[in-house]
């Protein structure tokens, strides 16, 4: 019989996100792109094919979405992947661990 593993893969039980601080930089960006262009939550879920509470949650920092819907929400918001990607990274704390 296989000896039971005590390393816990994924999320910590009840976390929603796996970076709370991540999460809130990209929701930041993705809200302050969707604002620049004058574009409603609604509307921007609608082009990105998902849903509007979902799009509501990214925003908030509630959720990280998949790299699928990071690219689909780019999209959406009219750039690419590493643009919203780059604006989600000015949003982070100055303190805030760098890679590497």
């Amino acid at each position: 019989m296989q000896e039971a593993s005590s390393v816990r893969r994924g999320r910590p039980p009840g976390s929603k996100t796996a970076d709370p601080v991540l999460a809130g930089a990209f929701g930041a960006a993705v809200r302050a792109a969707r604002t620049r262009r004058g574009v409603a939550q609604e509307a921007l879920a609608h082009l990105a094919k998902i849903e509007r509470s979902h799009a509501g949650k990214i925003e908030r920092g509630e959720h990280m979405p998949t790299l699928a819907a990071v690219l689909k929400i780019a999209r959406a918001l009219g750039m690419s992947g590493a643009e919203l990607l780059a604006e989600a990274e000015a949003f982070l704390p100055v303190d805030y661990p760098s890679p590497g």
